[in-house]
């Protein structure tokens, strides 16, 4: 359920942007860093949403790589003090004995 709801609000979000670059169309002056230059508002729009999504994509992709590599050191982590604490228990039984 939680996935569709995404995907409803991603196109949702696609219509409403989509129709607000469609009321845009005249032509703006754009300053860029280095020159500035003559482009309709509509190409602004888009290219601004779709760079906006790019960004925010490659940081929720970084973070669920250091998330992943996180779970596996725990992962280790748990796997060796069951391994110390299995131990101890058959060394305690070795001793009852």
């Amino acid at each position: 359920m939680k996935g569709q709801t995404y995907v409803i609000l991603t196109i949702i979000f696609i219509i409403v942007i989509s129709v607000f670059a469609l009321l845009n169309t005249s032509s703006v002056e754009v300053n860029y860093l280095f020159w500035s230059g003559e482009s309709p508002l509509i190409l602004v729009i888009l290219f601004s949403v779709l760079l906006g999504c790019l960004v925010t994509t490659i940081a929720g992709s970084l973070k669920i790589v250091r998330l992943q590599r996180e779970i596996k050191a725990l992962k280790a982590d748990i796997e060796e003090k069951e391994a110390i604490v299995n131990e101890h228990q058959l060394h305690e039984e070795d001793i009852q004995e």
